[in-house]
């Protein structure tokens, strides 16, 4: 699976206090399916990053009830 092959380049970009996958209510879970949609919302991250669009996953992840699904 390509997504799951570009895995480390995850680790390129420090973690943050949210993230595009967590307000698209992918979080938690490890089945096969759910890192794959994980690791695809992380690399359109790092591929589309901008001041503007960490400004809206901050108000989106204040507003969004996707944000909280499966918060541990």
């Amino acid at each position: 699976e390509p997504n799951i092959a570009f895995y480390a380049r995850r680790h390129n970009v420090k973690p943050g206090i949210t993230g595009w996958a967590q307000i698209n209510g992918s979080r938690g879970g490890v089945s096969e399916e759910k890192m794959r949609m994980r690791i695809a919302y992380d690399l359109y991250y790092i591929d589309h990053w901008s001041p503007w669009f960490d400004i809206g996953i901050l108000c989106l992840t204040l507003f969004s009830k996707r944000a909280y699904v499966n918060a541990f």
